[in-house]
């Protein structure tokens, strides 16, 4: 009987495979690697793992054991949290990031959520939703109309589904000022509380650029951020998450800049952030987070990172991360 002969990929990382497979307990070096590589040169590296050794390297880089070691056991399981997300495909990622928010203990990680769906296309939302659906064998979407008990964010959440769904690339300034002036009229020009169906009919049928030049417009026409008419007395959990959202759609770098102060600083409950963030918007905009982190707190984002986080790998692999 003839066998098999094992292809593989003649991409050139195969010496850094077995570097990686033969350093599990002491990843030092691969871990600063690893953060420098780009994403075609990170697919290329697990598809070399896999055919030599037969596993997924991001599903192996998810057991805690294989870079614990006696003095640094205590962010052993974040660097590979970290590292086993950081080797995923960005939809897979998105997959798993969506998966873990949902599945929180105690509560469901409402800001991961809305992020993927503020910071995707409506093309790599489909993608995400196949890889959820074949991964956890599981509908995304049926998971966010079943989260119990009912909340703002889950409002929310399922208006962005349906925005995604009938997403429109054209942006229209006429239709910008007409929303804003609803939101207006619905909102701190009426005297009673904000008008959830107005803002949720709102948020289903635009796309994010288009809400975008709508609340522009909110500010061009009244003379101030929309997020302003959210903070008054009579503002309540509704409001509270159309803020964050709100924030997230018109300054994503402000945004994530504050959510990576909060996890480094450990003032929030959303102690993941900073892995999130940091692996999630690496290759899009990051750069435009860390300009903002500095002007907003005085200190480039790396040096934050030394000084919150203890010296460890976990820490290098954030460093590097910075870095690109």
């Amino acid at each position: 009987m003839a066998t098999k002969m094992l292809t593989i990929p003649s991409h050139g990382f195969e010496s850094e495979c077995r570097e990686i497979h033969n350093s599990w307990g002491r990843l030092s070096q691969s871990v600063v690697a690893l953060a420098t590589r780009t994403r075609h040169e990170r697919q290329q590296i697990r598809e070399t793992y896999k055919a030599i050794y037969g596993e997924d390297l991001a599903k192996r880089l998810q057991e805690p054991e294989v870079v614990s070691s006696s003095n640094r056991s205590e962010v052993s399981p974040r660097l590979c949290a970290a590292l086993s997300l950081w080797m995923l495909d960005l939809h897979e990622r998105d997959a798993v990031l969506a998966r873990q928010a949902l599945q929180q203990d105690p509560d469901t990680n409402y800001k991961a959520l809305v992020e993927i769906f503020l910071g995707r296309k409506s093309s790599q939302i489909l993608l995400m939703k196949q890889a959820y659906h074949a991964r956890f064998r599981r509908k995304f979407d049926q998971d966010i109309v079943n989260i119990e008990p009912p909340n703002p964010y889950q409002k929310i959440l399922v208006a962005l589904i349906a925005s995604h769904k009938a997403h429109h690339a054209d942006v229209s300034q006429h239709i910008a000022k007409c929303d804003a002036r609803r939101l207006y009229q619905t909102g701190e020009g009426s005297p009673g509380a904000i008008e959830e169906a107005v803002v949720l009919e709102i948020l289903s049928k635009r796309s994010i650029p288009q809400l975008k030049l709508t609340f522009y417009c909110y500010k061009h026409i009244y003379g101030h951020d929309y997020t302003k008419s959210l903070t008054s007395e009579k503002s309540g959990e509704f409001e509270g998450a159309l803020k964050m959202v709100v924030k997230c759609i018109c300054s994503p770098p402000n945004y994530y800049a504050k959510a990576l102060y909060g996890s480094i600083k450990g003032i929030t409950t959303d102690k993941g952030a900073i892995e999130r963030v940091m692996v999630s918007r690496a290759e899009s905009d990051f750069d435009e987070i860390q300009r903002a982190y500095k002007n907003k707190y005085g200190i480039e984002l790396r040096e934050a990172i030394c000084e919150g986080i203890p010296s460890g790998d976990y820490r290098d692999f954030l460093v590097a991360l910075a870095r690109k």
